[in-house]
């Protein structure tokens, strides 16, 4: 069992995810996957961060072992590192683990960013947007020298759409964004659908005061194409498909070692 009081930067982030009782917390990830998820965030860390370097944090459940992990290296190698945030989590965890709060107006060029993801296929294309980030994860990882990805092995597919099951997560403005639903299903096909907040009534609200709604689509295509298609669409800000921006994908696996797959358009 995992005490989450120990963790306030791993409570936040789970908390969603756990159920309370009166006389303690019970964590329902298993732990086999919170190891998978910190074997691919420490080999990550541990392979690409190096001294005086600007790293670009991504967000999500894994992001937090890997910042544990490059607190810990600045600690005792004392590395001097500027981190970029891709949320209001991020900046959180940064802030929480001593290291050093940057912005991408102060710092526009990244060195490296590493983030999670919902989804990665073969070519190490991603579905990523589940916590509603995706476009200030796009923004820094487009700004980034090197972007790598950090996973348990669960988030592997050959095709995208065969894991994620909650569709491809696209940002609108808030008054567009029933014409951009309507849009979407009459040249794409498939449903988008207005993502609900959990613990209030209405719409979930993203870190740039913008909606989500998560696109069921029918059957797969050229991604490529139809991320420029989505993004033409007046309204749309930004979709959580990430197309030939991922070099690497590290997958955490339950026996401890981390899978490397390598985009075949990188090398």
């Amino acid at each position: 069992m995992i005490f989450l009081h120990r963790s306030p930067a791993l409570h936040r982030v789970l908390y969603p995810l756990i159920r309370f009782s009166k006389r303690s917390y019970t964590v329902t990830m298993s732990d086999k996957i919170m190891a998978c998820k910190k074997a691919a965030a420490v080999h990550a860390v541990d392979e690409h961060v190096r001294d005086k370097q600007v790293i670009g944090i991504g967000s999500g459940s894994t992001i937090v072992f890997a910042v544990q992990r490059i607190a810990e290296r600045v600690n005792s190698e004392n590395l001097h590192l500027v981190c970029i945030p891709t949320s209001f989590q991020a900046k959180q965890l940064i802030l929480e683990n001593g290291l050093v709060l940057g912005s991408l107006e102060t710092h526009p060029q990244v060195d490296v960013a590493i983030d999670g993801a919902d989804e990665v296929d073969e070519d190490i294309s991603c579905i990523k947007g589940g916590g509603g980030c995706q476009t200030q994860e796009k923004i820094v990882a487009s700004c980034a020298k090197e972007f790598y990805i950090v996973a348990d092995s669960g988030k592997y597919s050959q095709a995208l759409g065969t894991v994620w099951k909650k569709g491809i997560p696209i940002e609108v403005i808030p008054m567009g964004y029933k014409p951009v639903q309507l849009k979407i299903q009459k040249d794409l096909g498939g449903k988008a659908e207005l993502r609900l907040a959990k613990m209030k009534c209405g719409p979930l609200v993203t870190d740039n005061g913008n909606f989500v709604l998560d696109w069921q689509f029918t059957s797969p295509g050229n991604w490529k194409d139809i991320n420029s298609k989505l993004v033409s669409i007046p309204g749309v800000v930004e979709t959580g498909l990430f197309i030939n921006m991922a070099k690497i994908a590290y997958f955490g696996n339950p026996d401890g070692k981390v899978t490397i797959h390598k985009a075949p358009w990188a090398f």
